[in-house]
C-alpha cells in the first residue's frame, strides 16, 4: 500500500516558477513538483549537486484550498560599487494563497525520513523563492493511501475571510501526475539536477482530477454558481 505525506503551503507570498525566462520571473497558479522536491531536498540538507532521483520519483498532487491573487513586483537593480546600467526585472507572486500538497510513495520509510528532516531542516525552507519563507505549520502528517484519496478526505485550510466569499458547498481543484497512458498538460518541472552550473528538468503530464475534493462551508452565504466557481478556481 502507498503512503502520502501532506504539506501545507501558505503564506503572504509564494512563487512557483516553471516558464520563467530572462527578465520575466513568472509563477504557476499552484505549486510545481520541482519547487516541492527542492524544498524536501533542502530539508534533508542535500547540496545542489547531490542526486535527487528518489525524490523526483515521488508521485505528486496538489489541492487548491485558496487560489490567492497575482502580485506583480517590478524591480530595478544596479551595482552600486561600479555604477553602470540598471537591470529591470518583473517578478510575479501569489499573495495569500493556500495549497495542500501531497507526495506519495510505496516506501513508507522514505516518507518517514523526509518527515524527520522537515521537523529539523538542515537548510531554510521557501515557498518557491527565497523571498517567500515557508510557514511554521508546513508539515502535516503521513497517511496511508494514495495522494488523491488523502487530499479528498483532508479538511479545508482556507482562511475564514475566504470561506465567507465562497458558496455553502464547493469543489476544490486537485492537480496530479498523470497515470500511465493518460493525456495531460505537459510540464517541464521534474528536477533532474539542481546543480547551478547545469540545471536540468524533465517532463511530466499534469491532470486535473475529475472529482476534486467536495467540502461543506458553513460560513458560505450563497449557493454555488457553477460558472463563477469555474472562473475562480482556474
Amino acid at each position: 500500500m502507498s503512503a502520502t505525506l501532506l504539506l501545507l503551503l501558505k503564506g503572504p507570498m509564494q512563487s512557483w516558477g516553471h516558464t520563467s525566462r530572462y527578465r520575466d520571473r513568472t509563477t504557476a497558479s499552484y505549486p510545481t513538483k520541482s519547487g516541492v522536491v527542492g524544498l524536501l531536498a533542502a530539508a534533508e540538507g542535500r547540496r545542489r549537486s547531490a542526486p535527487i532521483e528518489d525524490l523526483a520519483r515521488l508521485r505528486f498532487a496538489v489541492r487548491v484550498d485558496q487560489p490567492g491573487s497575482l502580485l506583480h513586483d517590478y524591480q530595478t537593480a544596479q551595482r552600486w560599487q561600479t555604477g553602470g546600467s540598471t537591470s529591470l526585472v518583473s517578478r510575479y507572486y501569489l499573495s495569500d494563497a493556500v495549497f495542500l500538497a501531497a507526495v506519495e510513495s510505496p516506501d513508507r520509510e522514505l516518507l518517514d525520513g523526509i518527515t524527520q528532516s522537515l521537523h529539523s531542516p538542515r537548510f531554510p525552507l521557501f515557498l518557491g523563492r527565497r523571498s517567500c519563507p515557508a510557514n511554521a505549520d508546513l508539515l502535516q502528517e503521513v497517511h496511508d493511501g494514495d495522494a488523491v484519496d488523502v487530499l479528498r478526505s483532508e479538511r479545508w485550510f482556507a482562511s475564514e475571510f475566504h470561506r465567507r466569499t465562497r458558496p455553502q458547498q464547493l469543489t476544490l481543484p486537485i492537480f496530479r501526475d498523470a497515470l500511465p497512458g493518460e493525456i495531460g498538460d505537459p510540464r517541464q518541472d521534474v528536477p533532474l539536477s539542481f546543480d547551478q552550473t547545469h540545471r536540468r528538468y524533465g517532463w511530466r503530464d499534469v491532470v486535473q482530477d475529475a472529482e476534486g475534493a467536495t467540502v461543506e462551508n458553513p460560513l458560505g452565504k450563497r449557493k454555488a454558481d457553477p460558472f463563477f466557481e469555474e472562473v475562480i478556481s482556474a
